[in-house]
């Protein structure tokens, strides 16, 4: 036999110990996330700490965004050129355009539809409003105007105001709205319903009713021509009111000459006849009146 020449080199499978030590590091997840997320990162924010660090280049950045931002808001499809109102009288209609915040043409994206929303509906007159923006770069505002119920002669004048006592406006003279009654007094604002629902009973007495006056903010006088009142109790007003419109279709009672016909006793009902009236009466009883001298 020959004997083998040379010696044959074999080959450690065993991994050196820095490839070892990578392997095991590989096998950490947070080495995996830094070596992912991490590394990335964190170059992409020096390169970008190191660009924006100079003032001429972050300048210029700046200013490319807002050019970038004002191109896209001022496309026209983004443009609102019309205010449309719905719903509004005239007056109403002018107020609104008169504190429009906006001038026209405007980009939507510097208009607060809720914050125009909420002004509108600060004006007296409007009860609700919706605002929305429409094709065609319109923003349409629908108004729901407060109805006007009664007028109010209060310390500040005569004024319109509603079912709920809300002031609408001011009235320069009766005649521009015969249609609605007048209530007088304190706290009468606050009790449209019930006066509107007395006016509804003393519909036969048209003619000469020239208002209802809220009396120590608890009850109601029925004022008629000629100086005439019917004084109305707490409770049930309505009611009192109907029996004396009875009886003066019965006995023609307020075609007398009296000043007022008191009803806030319903036990105890009276009249308060004219003092022309009553010493006419003595008169007629044979009773002389004295004027009081000796």
């Amino acid at each position: 036999m020959q004997p083998v020449k040379g010696t044959i080199r074999r080959t450690d499978p065993a991994p050196s110990r820095w490839s070892y030590r990578y392997q095991r590091l590989m096998l950490t997840p947070l080495f995996r996330l830094l070596l992912r997320v991490g590394l990335p990162f964190s170059l992409a924010f020096f390169a970008g700490f190191s660009y924006l660090s100079d003032d001429q280049r972050r300048e210029n950045l700046i200013l490319s965004i807002v050019e970038m931002r004002q191109e896209i808001e001022t496309r026209p499809e983004f443009m609102v050129n019309l205010l449309a109102i719905e719903g509004a009288g005239a007056e109403i209609e002018e107020d609104i355009r008169e504190i429009f915040p906006h001038a026209l043409p405007a980009t939507s994206f510097d208009i607060d539809l809720e914050a125009v929303r909420e002004m509108i509906v600060a004006l007296p007159a409007v009860a609700d409003a919706t605002i929305r923006l429409r094709r065609g770069g319109v923003l349409l505002a629908q108004v729901v105007e407060r109805t006007p119920a009664a007028l109010w002669r209060s310390r500040r004048g005569l004024v319109i105001v509603d079912m709920e006592g809300v002031v609408i406006g001011d009235l320069h003279w009766r005649g521009q709205r015969p249609d609605l009654p007048v209530v007088a007094g304190d706290g009468a604002n606050a009790e449209i319903g019930e006066a509107l629902a007395l006016h509804r009973a003393a519909a036969p007495l048209y003619s000469r009713l020239r208002g209802l006056v809220r009396v120590g903010e608890r009850r109601w006088d029925i004022v008629l021509d000629r100086g005439q009142r019917i004084m109305l109790p707490e409770d049930r007003p309505t009611q009192a009111l109907e029996r004396v419109i009875v009886l003066n279709d019965l006995q023609e009672l307020l075609e007398r000459d009296l000043v007022a016909v008191d009803l806030r006793l319903a036990s105890r009902p009276t009249i308060r006849m004219s003092e022309y009236a009553i010493s006419e009466w003595w008169r007629a009883a044979g009773v002389e009146l004295g004027d009081g001298t000796e």
